[in-house]
């Protein structure tokens, strides 16, 4: 499958750019051994192997990091995603992975212009009043340009990066199959569950890809801040807050989500409302402007924490640039390409897991991470123990002191030294725990993370185990056994029916076998080959015998042919054969 992908005309380009990319930072025996070199030079496209350069010198997570970000927007996303992986990578690569930044050239003007007069249906100077060529900023995927509307709304225009997509789903497709080989011929890495986390990024990607997606998203979250309010605010209602939106209630709206303009919104553009505000960077204009930074703090840990254990729709990439600060310390949140979900079995465990580390109950934190390994052999004893000693070491601790992001990481690096790994969904999830504790403590060093979360996460587990929560989850489940149980009459006529046709089937799907199945495939077809031209020498060498016919150097011309093609077949034969025990001693080495 991984050879198929690889000789797909349609990749061969970006291929052979990636490949010429690892190349030059001393990844050259990767490609061989992936098979990338004998695909891109069977078609043409020669690599030039001497031009490794001093990069190849550099430690290799700097090496990968520079690497990826040659290789361009899907690799830098995916370096952002593997930086919240403490379960897969050490330290140092963690570091190095976190340094990748979403951020590059603009696109000419001309190309953007033109996609945007397709995608508004007109130029965009007769859309809007005022539009502004020069972007504010420039990302992987997409640019964000300055616009205002007729009615004098100022507003920002999103657009998606003219041909980015191509390159992204050609990336994507080798990515995907990177990712099968791995699981499929490394069993040392096959726990990992790498298909899975590629398969959850390639969604991610996708979705991100989709602006009219992500205006979605913004609008279910701001709706779930409706009437959302600080019990502990100083702000009255709606005065001093210039420009400030207002609840029904007449309170200012103290987490803001941009409007969107559906009008000119698709899956390339989108339009939002402009948000006037301090970046969540400039510490100083906060300052300077008169802002709170304790109140601040508080409020964004406590809107954070309500997407993720109330809400389960959250913003998975809270950092200082998607946030700003608004008169009245209120707090706007923007660009929601990413986003994570949680279902309400996995909102169930964080709450416990938090509130374990919070209220230092180390049985409590072993179960759900033991919950979260899944079918992955585990030293259920050691395991425990580990945790137990961990969460001891916190005990007594002031919730002030806790930190509970560094906790996180702390025991997704103990699961890793078990060799086991978080389910994919919680990537999003620790990412933006680990951003929201920074962010925070950046506006307040003495933030108390653990104090603001521990009320938060009590009373989402009080709405969980309501007695009106109880009562709907029993009749569902009630429904579900009635339903099961008037379907198992005929679940069983069929089975005894089927049983007594001789028709009755059991299918085992074994993963570890589908590697032996292709080895026997290729060993079938060598041996169909070998059958094949010794057929062809024992038809020619009849056929030289027979006097008659056409010839060639004075030997009958159609025995001499068969000979040519049997001696072709038996060199294929023993090429196959030498690649395939290469491959299979290469496997062998890499295996500890």
């Amino acid at each position: 499958m991984l050879w198929q992908a690889l000789m797909a005309a349609r990749d061969l380009g970006r291929l052979h750019e990636i490949a010429s990319i690892l190349i030059r930072y001393g990844f050259g025996d990767m490609v061989r051994r992936m098979g990338l070199a004998n695909a891109l030079e069977r078609t043409g496209r020669a690599l030039r192997w001497n031009e490794a350069t001093e990069l190849a010198q550099l430690e290799p997570p700097a090496r990968v990091r520079r690497a990826m970000e040659e290789m361009g927007p899907t690799f830098v996303k995916l370096g952002q995603i593997l930086a919240t992986r403490v379960d897969l990578f050490d330290p140092e690569w963690i570091e190095e992975f976190s340094k990748l930044q979403d951020s590059t050239l603009p696109s000419p003007y001309p190309e953007v212009y033109q996609q945007l007069t397709e995608d508004l249906g007109a130029p965009p100077e007769e859309v809007f009043a005022a539009f502004d060529p020069e972007p504010l900023a420039a990302g992987s995927i997409a640019q964000v340009h300055r616009a205002r509307l007729a009615d004098g709304s100022e507003v920002v225009v999103k657009v998606r990066r003219p041909g980015v997509r191509a390159v992204i789903e050609a990336d994507l497709r080798w990515v995907s199959r990177l990712a099968e080989a791995i699981e499929t011929g490394n069993t040392e890495l096959r726990h990992f569950h790498w298909r899975e986390v590629v398969r959850q990024f390639n969604q991610s990607l996708r979705r991100e890809l989709d602006f009219a997606a992500e205006c979605r998203h913004a609008e279910r979250i701001a709706a779930n801040f409706a009437g959302y309010s600080d019990p502990d605010s100083t702000v009255p209602a709606n005065q001093g807050v210039a420009g400030a939106v207002a609840e029904p209630h007449g309170l200012p709206l103290l987490i803001v989500i941009p409007k969107v303009y559906w009008q000119w919104t698709g899956e390339r553009v989108c339009v939002q409302e402009y948000i006037d505000g301090i970046p969540g960077r400039d510490l100083a204009a906060v300052e300077r402007a008169g802002l709170d930074r304790k109140v601040l703090a508080r409020r964004g840990v406590n809107a954070v924490l309500k997407m993720i254990a109330v809400d389960g729709l959250f913003h998975a990439d809270p950092h200082p640039g998607n946030v700003f600060y608004l008169p009245g310390n209120r707090i706007a949140f923007i660009d929601f390409g990413m986003v994570g979900r949680l279902s309400d079995e996995r909102r169930d465990q964080l709450i416990h897991l938090l509130l374990g580390l919070v209220q230092h109950e180390p049985a409590l934190v072993a179960n759900v991470l033991l919950d979260w390994t899944g079918t992955g052999i585990v030293n259920e004893e050691a395991l425990t123990a580990e945790i137990q000693t961990f969460v001891d070491q916190h005990l007594g601790m002031p919730l002030k002191q806790l930190k509970l992001g560094t906790m996180l990481a702390d025991l997704v690096a103990i699961l890793r030294s078990h060799q086991l790994s978080l389910p994919p969904d919680l990537v999003l999830f620790i990412k933006a725990f680990i951003s929201l504790e920074g962010m925070g403590r950046e506006l307040d060093p003495e933030l108390d993370l653990a104090g603001e979360a521990l009320p938060m996460l009590r009373e989402a587990l009080l709405v969980r185990y309501a007695p009106a929560a109880l009562a709907k989850r029993g009749w569902h489940a009630a429904s579900e056994i009635s339903k099961l149980m008037s379907d198992l009459p005929r679940d069983l006529s069929q089975l005894l029916r089927a049983a007594r046709r001789g028709r009755l089937e059991l299918h085992i799907d074994v993963g570890h076998l589908k590697h032996v199945g292709d080895q026997l495939d290729g060993a079938t077809n060598r041996l169909i080959v070998g059958i094949i031209v010794a057929s062809i020498i024992v038809g020619s060498s009849v056929v030289m015998t027979v006097s008659g016919g056409p010839t060639l150097f004075g030997l009958p011309f159609f025995g001499l042919l068969g000979f040519v093609f049997a001696s072709i077949g038996g060199i294929w034969l023993i090429l196959s054969i030498s690649r395939s025990n290469k491959a299979e001693r290469e496997s062998r080495e890499r295996k500890p």
